[in-house]
This record gives structure tokens, C-alpha cells and sequence, in this order.
């Protein structure tokens, strides 16, 4: 955005770009392209010579995927060769509570969900505050393909192919004071559209929030999606932009993003406040620390079967630990859950 190294001089070190151990070569990337606003990137010849030089697009839509297709530049990408989970299934098993429980409500309820216009509520420690339409809030920066594996704090777990850009180049570009040390994420909150927010039955105290440590934020994997499988994000998976933090349990990774605080206290999380024993501010995946109910030591890893339920070992952080675990130096994990 060019505003990047007056944010890191203000609190953080440099962001240093490498390619991570467990990034993909640059020959294996989608090839490049441009990204464009979210209601007219399939218009006219940009559209139509984008699509000479993108494959996997072409592949993903003969594989019938629904959704507008996204194009993003060509670059190292963050990713896993690990199987992909195949597109019915990240779309049609969710955790989106303002839909429902059911792992299938979000599916099957979240079309009533408008997303299209979109704006972004910025507010805080910051020099940019102000309403952002989604389009303004992205459309300085290059959409980027990521593959990230993605664990779910009740031991599922899910390999998805993400399309977005990432958090720390946003949050760079809004100009966060000095007084920033958290962000603080807030979801729609509209009955009218989401009937589990309407629900007598239900124990969240909407909207849904969540938050991230500024350095946690800031730092390279932090990733805001608008996309995935090269098409736009569908209703159930927190269309149209959700974040996406991939050492840490799904919880964290809130949905239909409408608000975005730069704050000096720590706020206060949504499942942090339903069950602070169960789920903390943190929530870093950690199989050395059981859920109340559960272990955290293994994940079931989707799609899986009744008869082949694919297990797995849950590794620390996710896998991500060469990425973040300096930012839980001296911190004790089993205290700061």
C-alpha cells in the first residue's frame, strides 16, 4: 500500500518477505492475473483474457463450483500439499452460529444473507477511521491464493484453497496509532437475514466479536478472504470477507466481517465470553491441552467416513509453529488457552 513501513517503524519490525518452509515453488502457482472490484470483475475483455491464463479458474468452473471467479497474481504462495478438501465439503459443513447449530443450517439458510454492496466499519486507534465499502477496502491491495489447513477447536479439520489478501497489508494501509495493541472484529448482526440470531435458543450475545493481538495480527499468515476454489466466498463461509488465521482453532477466524477496532485494551471474545473456561482469547491449536470435554491430541480430517473416519495427529500451532511460536515466547499455552 506504501504505507506498510510507516506502520512496522510504529511498533513491529519489519515484515520480512521468505518463503516459508512449507510454501509451494512459484511454478506451482495459479498463473497471474488482476484483481477486480467485486461486481465487475467478469466484465469485458479483462475477463475474457484473464481466462486464457488460468487454468485452475477454468478447471474449478468445469468442476461446476458456483460463484464469480476471482483472479490473483502470480507469487510464492502460502501453501500445503496436503489434499484439498473438496469444495461440497467445505461448503456444506460450517460452524455459523447466526444460521444455526446444525452443521448444515449455514448451507441451507444462509442465501437469505445479502453481501452485495458491503462496507467495513473502521474505527479506533487509527489514522483512517471511517465506513469502508468492501471494494475501497481491498482494491489497493493483490488478491493471493492460499492453501491453508484449517482446525476446528471441536477436532475436525479441514485443507481449503483460500483467495484474499493479506490482514497485515489492510491493517497497514488504515494507520494504526501507537495506542493500538489489539484488533477487534465484529460480524453482521441482522435477525431479519440470519435466523439464528433470532433464535430464543440462542447463547451467543450477538454480534459475534473476536480479536487478535496486534503481532498476531500483523503477522504474515493473518489472512482476509473474499474467496476460495478461485470464486468468490459463498454465504456459508462468511461471504463477503472472513478472516482467516490458520495456527489458531476456526472460532477465531469470524465471518461476514462488518466492523474492525484498533484497540488499547484487550476485548472481550465471543466464546471467551459464553465459556471462559472452555475457550480462551488465544486459541491456538495446542494438542498438549485437552478441551474440558474432549482431547485436542488427534483431528478428524474431512472428508471422512462413518466406516473411515480418517484420523489424524494434531500438531502444535497447526504446523505453523516455524511462523508464530516466537510470538508465545515465555508465555505459558496452558494458562493463555
Amino acid at each position: 500500500s506504501g504505507q506498510l513501513p510507516q506502520v512496522m517503524n510504529w511498533r513491529f519490525p519489519m515484515l520480512i518477505k521468505r518463503r516459508p518452509s512449507w510454501a509451494l515453488s512459484e511454478s506451482e502457482v495459479t498463473p497471474e492475473s488482476v484483481y477486480l472490484n467485486r461486481r465487475k470483475f467478469m466484465a469485458g475483455t479483462m475477463a475474457s483474457a484473464a481466462a486464457l491464463t488460468m487454468p485452475a479458474l477454468l478447471k474449478a468452473e468445469e468442476g461446476g463450483i458456483p460463484g464469480d471467479a476471482l483472479q490473483y497474481k502470480a507469487m510464492p504462495a502460502f501453501s500445503t500439499d496436503e489434499k484439498k478438501a473438496p469444495y461440497p465439503a467445505i461448503t456444506s459443513y460450517n460452524n455459523f452460529y447466526e444460521f444455526g447449530t446444525d452443521k448444515g443450517d449455514p448451507a441451507r439458510y444462509a442465501d437469505a444473507m445479502s453481501v452485495d454492496p458491503w462496507s467495513v466499519s473502521v474505527e479506533g486507534e487509527c489514522a483512517k477511521t471511517g465506513a469502508y465499502a468492501l471494494e475501497d477496502l481491498l482494491k489497493p491491495h493483490q488478491y493471493q491464493e492460499r492453501i491453508y489447513r484449517l482446525r476446528c477447536v471441536e477436532a475436525w479439520s479441514m485443507v481449503i484453497p483460500w483467495v484474499g489478501v493479506p490482514l497485515a497489508e489492510v491493517l497497514a494501509s488504515l494507520q494504526p496509532t501507537s495506542k493500538a495493541k489489539y484488533v477487534y472484529f465484529e460480524t453482521l448482526h441482522d435477525p431479519d437475514q440470519m435466523r439464528g440470531q433470532r433464535s430464543m435458543f440462542s447463547v451467543i450475545d450477538w454480534p459475534y466479536r473476536e480479536g487478535l493481538r496486534m503481532d498476531e495480527a500483523m503477522n504474515e499468515l493473518s489472512f482476509l478472504a473474499i474467496g476460495l476454489y478461485g470464486k468468490t466466498l459463498p454465504n456459508q463461509n462468511g461471504a463477503p470477507i472472513r478472516l482467516v488465521v490458520p495456527w489458531k482453532y476456526g472460532f477465531k477466524s469470524i465471518k461476514s466481517i462488518v466492523r474492525i477496532r484498533f484497540m488499547e485494551e484487550r476485548p472481550k471474545t465471543s466464546w471467551e465470553m459464553i465459556a471462559p473456561e472452555e475457550y480462551g482469547f488465544y486459541a491456538n491449536v495446542n494438542p498438549e491441552v485437552d478441551h474440558p470435554r474432549w482431547s485436542q491430541k488427534r483431528e478428524r480430517r474431512l472428508p471422512s467416513g462413518l466406516l473411515s473416519p480418517n484420523w489424524i495427529e494434531t500438531v502444535k500451532f497447526n504446523g505453523y509453529g516455524e511462523q508464530v511460536a516466537h510470538l508465545y515466547k515465555d508465555m505459558d499455552l496452558s494458562r493463555y488457552y
